[in-house]
């Protein structure tokens, strides 16, 4: 990225986003999507991050899997869909207003954090790898099988390399999804030395599929984390 381009935090993202091409090949009728190449996506993405985002302030990452097809993989936002963009992050649009799991928990917790411009002044949240993937209509994990795995191994490197030249905290990161994301972040990161410490939660679609119950005691863990993660990224 040019340097110019790094006096703002949504411009350098930005750039970057829109360099982006999904992969033509995919393994098993895998297929990569990626929103922003649609103008209407294009406008919602940049009005989101020049609202949130249009400063030099230093963010701790939340990192997912990939986004899901309902929500960053329709909204060009990770973990937000059509609905909480509009009714809480104010952006208008005519997009279907299709819920979706993983971004209801994410905004509770947005709320629970005093709201959009409280939350995303501290935090950036994104994934390891950058699109949503579907085969037969339904969403696909990057590590779902290792065919899978291997076509973006490289893809998920080159992004987390592109993600740091933002102004990240490389003193934490959170690892959205205790298992297999964390187990493959947490070996990537043993060999690039990208952050001191990677702090792994329970993936949202978890929390809401199979412990919608415990989802007050999930919440209570993100905050507590995150204020942990903001107190230690002080004194980087």
């Amino acid at each position: 990225m040019p340097r110019e381009a790094m006096n703002n935090f949504a411009t350098a993202f930005l750039q970057y986003y829109a360099s982006l091409s999904p992969p033509q090949a995919l393994p098993d009728g895998i297929q990569a999507l990626h929103p922003f190449t649609d103008p209407i996506i294009e406008r919602i993405v940049r009005q989101f991050y020049h609202r949130y985002y249009a400063d030099q302030e230093k963010r701790i990452a939340l990192l997912g899997i990939n986004p899901g097809r309902f929500g960053g993989g329709t909204t060009g936002i990770p973990f937000t869909d059509p609905v909480r963009l509009k009714q809480v992050c104010g952006i208008d649009h005519h997009l279907r207003m299709k819920a979706e799991l993983s971004a209801q928990f994410m905004y509770e917790l947005v709320e629970r954090y005093g709201g959009a411009d409280v939350f995303y002044q501290h935090f950036f949240v994104h994934s390891l790898y950058p699109f949503a993937l579907v085969r037969d209509g339904k969403n696909v994990n990057y590590y779902d099988d290792k065919s899978l795995l291997d076509a973006v191994y490289p893809e998920i490197i080159a992004h987390i390399q592109a993600l740091l030249h933002l102004p990240i905290c490389r003193r934490v990161v959170v690892c959205i999804g205790e298992g297999k994301n964390f187990t493959l972040f947490h070996k990537l990161n043993q060999t690039h030395h990208w952050w001191q410490t990677i702090i792994p939660v329970a993936h949202p679609r978890f929390i809401m599929q199979y412990r919608r119950k415990q989802k007050e005691l999930y919440l209570q863990q993100y905050v507590q984390i995150l204020e942990e993660a903001k107190r230690s990224c002080r004194h980087s």
